[in-house]
């Protein structure tokens, strides 16, 4: 990636005058079957942009799950940038959404009570877990027959095909607007991308531009970017796999994940597994690992030997957790995913 930015051409993308970042937006339009495709500087500007073009006058709404990324995680940014009221929904599953849920909560009609749903948006993955294709084949079709538009948060929707065996077409043709990430798992150090039809992205390319997403010499990062799309991608199976041989290995010392490991996250269930992630978390440090709360994360740089670091230390706190006396708090607290364990509330 070093070389590809240190090689990359200099173009004003402002002006849509960089062969680097033309290619590669033109490499995700065909990826994704979309028609155009514009760099973001982050997944959250792709994600809230993406959302902002399907949205004129208010009162109107976005549908998502209550743990969504584009409501949850983004500095309000639906309510800053969209003037959108949200409807969070918890899916009766407990892991994703489906036509079901968004029948009970989608607000239709005209009554002026009410803040329209004109978006629903949908996490590929959320938390990790992959959301059935037919479910999401429902839901767009029940959408856009209500003149509702679907948005992507597809920031690892790179996870979600390479588990799935589906392609990013396979996804994207039931979208009108996707985000994606090219940081995160995909490992370039800055950057999301958009795709959608052409007048979508003539539009975003706007809203870019008026957030401070306007890129002179852009090709410095989407370089990296193509780097990560062609080298990092192609290994993510492996990494799907080393989580799903970690979940067989916790499993023996009686540690179990809230919801499915379907891709490179386990997040851990405290209660059931017995273990006090303070303690867990002190053990981590000193194993040598890097921690926060209770979501292990695996990518392309993950090792073998923090993978067993992990487990030395997760095993440890289990052995700790049995002996500590009833009401214990430790001192070190999980930091909380997105400041608070959502995920925990599942356990």
């Amino acid at each position: 990636m070093l070389e590809a930015m240190a090689n990359a051409t200099m173009g004003d993308d402002v002006y849509e005058e960089d062969s680097t970042t033309t290619e590669f937006q033109r490499e995700i339009a065909r990826l994704t079957g979309m028609e155009d495709a514009i760099f973001m500087l982050s997944g959250t500007m792709g994600n809230q942009i993406g959302v902002r073009v399907h949205l004129n006058q208010p009162p109107h709404s976005v549908l998502c799950d209550y743990r969504a990324h584009v409501y949850a995680e983004e500095g309000s940014g639906l309510a800053v940038l969209s003037q959108a009221m949200v409807t969070p929904v918890h899916p009766a599953n407990g892991i994703y959404l489906t036509l079901k849920d968004v029948k009970k909560w989608v607000i239709l009609g005209d009554d002026i009570h009410t803040a329209p749903t004109k978006v629903i948006s949908l996490e590929l993955t959320i938390g990790g877990v992959l959301t059935p294709m037919e479910e999401i084949q429902k839901i767009s079709e029940f959408a856009h027959a209500n003149d509702i538009k679907v948005h992507c948060d597809g920031a690892r929707l790179w996870n979600a095909s390479a588990a799935s065996g589906y392609s990013l077409a396979d996804y994207c043709k039931y979208f009108d607007t996707v985000s994606m990430c090219v940081s995160k798992g995909l490992g370039a150090p800055i950057g999301g991308v958009l795709a959608s039809t052409k007048s979508n992205i003539k539009q975003a390319r706007w809203l870019r531009k008026q957030q401070g997403g306007g890129i002179r010499q852009a090709g410095v990062l989407t370089s990296a970017a193509m780097v990560a799309l062609k080298e990092v991608w192609p290994t993510m199976k492996q990494t799907h796999e080393k989580a799903k041989k970690l979940e067989t290995d916790l499993a023996a010392l009686g540690v179990v994940p809230q919801i499915p490991v379907d891709t490179n996250f386990f997040f851990i269930d405290a209660g059931r597994s017995k273990i006090e992630m303070g303690v867990l978390l002190e053990q981590c440090k000193k194993f040598d690992v890097k921690l926060m709360d209770e979501r292990i994360a695996l990518h392309h740089q993950i090792s073998d030997e923090a993978i067993e670091n992990l487990k030395a230390a997760i095993a440890e706190a289990v052995k700790i957790t049995k002996d500590l006396p009833p009401g214990y708090v430790s001192k070190v607290q999980p930091a909380g995913y997105g400041g608070t364990s959502k995920m925990n509330e599942y356990s």
